[in-house]
């Protein structure tokens, strides 16, 4: 029984919802702290990547639009 509390065995308290929702509060804290934060040119060059792959994205899927339109209304109308 004596080796069950030193080596910290034996029955735990379950704590509470409040209880778990501070640990939980201090578990974000402490893993915050481990972030590695991008510095703002990082972020300026993250962002305009971003940004212009969207551009060119949404080009690409404008342009296939437009041609699967073509495609399949206007082409395949003119068969019936």
């Amino acid at each position: 029984m004596a080796t069950e509390v030193l080596a910290g065995g034996g029955p735990e308290l379950r704590p509470g919802p409040v209880g778990r929702f501070l640990q939980f509060l201090r578990d974000v804290r402490n893993e915050m702290r481990k972030v590695t934060w991008p510095t703002l040119d990082e972020l300026k060059k993250a962002t305009t990547v971003i940004v212009i792959f969207v551009a060119v994205l949404g080009i690409a899927i404008g342009l296939m639009d437009s041609f699967f339109q073509l495609v399949f209304v206007k082409l395949v109308a003119r068969l019936f």
